[in-house]
């Protein structure tokens, strides 16, 4: 489906004679909200004052839920985990081990000053991430995030794999996006993913489509897909941040 986001130019942040390349870090342990707010700010302070590279920070986190700056208190039905406001857009969301949570810190006023295309970039690259699994990931004018017909569970279904949400800071992007590979499905229960009620869009997972792939299988698919959407990215190996 062709739509006005899909009409941008998505290329347009790819900028690979920007300098240093795009730093790829990896958490091998779940990190805490708190934490990772606190690090993320912390670094994106860096990136503005051009103290430090770009940064892709992969991680997990402890069962819990966020609300964004859009969140509705009606859309928490359970209270089951901890549930922490957020700064990025979007609404309320569910993090947990099994889903590969990727904040992304990059200077768009370096690439592109466009909120609108830094998100299309973003939907891009899970997309085409996705895409090595055989899965058709697709966009939505109206819901943001990643989706992918459902049509064995009846007509017009439709489940979310991945949810976005971002703020920017002089214009650095921190938050990012969260793939669901092989969470809990059940823990999305306790709330309206994302606000929307709509019985006939749900929550799925790779591993819930049949895909049974391991995280660091899904971070590789992760990192050639990134580098073809928003250039290179550092060779060398991952390590922990906090």
């Amino acid at each position: 489906m062709v739509n006005d986001r899909q009409s941008l130019d998505l290329m347009s942040l790819s900028q690979p004679g920007l300098g240093e390349p795009v730093e790829w870090l990896t958490s091998p342990k779940t990190v805490a909200y708190p934490e990772a707010v606190a690090a993320m700010e912390a670094r994106a302070a860096e990136i503005a004052a051009h103290r430090a590279p770009e940064l892709v920070w992969l991680l997990e986190h402890p069962p819990l839920y966020t609300s964004g700056t859009s969140g509705k208190v009606q859309d928490l039905l359970d209270p089951r985990f901890p549930t922490f406001a957020s700064g990025r857009g979007g609404q309320l969301t569910y993090h947990g081990p099994g889903q590969r949570v990727a904040y992304v810190m990059l200077d768009l006023k370096r690439r592109q000053p466009d909120v609108r295309a830094f998100v299309a970039s973003l939907e891009e690259w899970i997309i085409r991430t996705l895409a090595s699994f055989d899965v058709r990931g697709e966009r939505r004018e109206d819901r943001i995030g990643v989706w992918v017909s459902r049509p064995d569970k009846g007509p017009g279904c439709e489940d979310k794999i991945a949810a976005i949400g971002v703020r920017l800071r002089r214009w650095v992007s921190f938050h990012g996006v969260a793939i669901n590979v092989q969470p809990d499905l059940s823990h999305f229960e306790a709330i309206v993913p994302c606000g929307v009620a709509d019985p006939r869009y749900g929550v799925t997972s790779l591993a819930d489509l049949g895909n049974a792939i391991t995280m660091a299988e899904f971070d590789r698919a992760l990192r050639r897909s990134f580098g073809d959407v928003f250039g290179p990215v550092e060779a060398r190996p991952a390590e922990t941040i906090l």
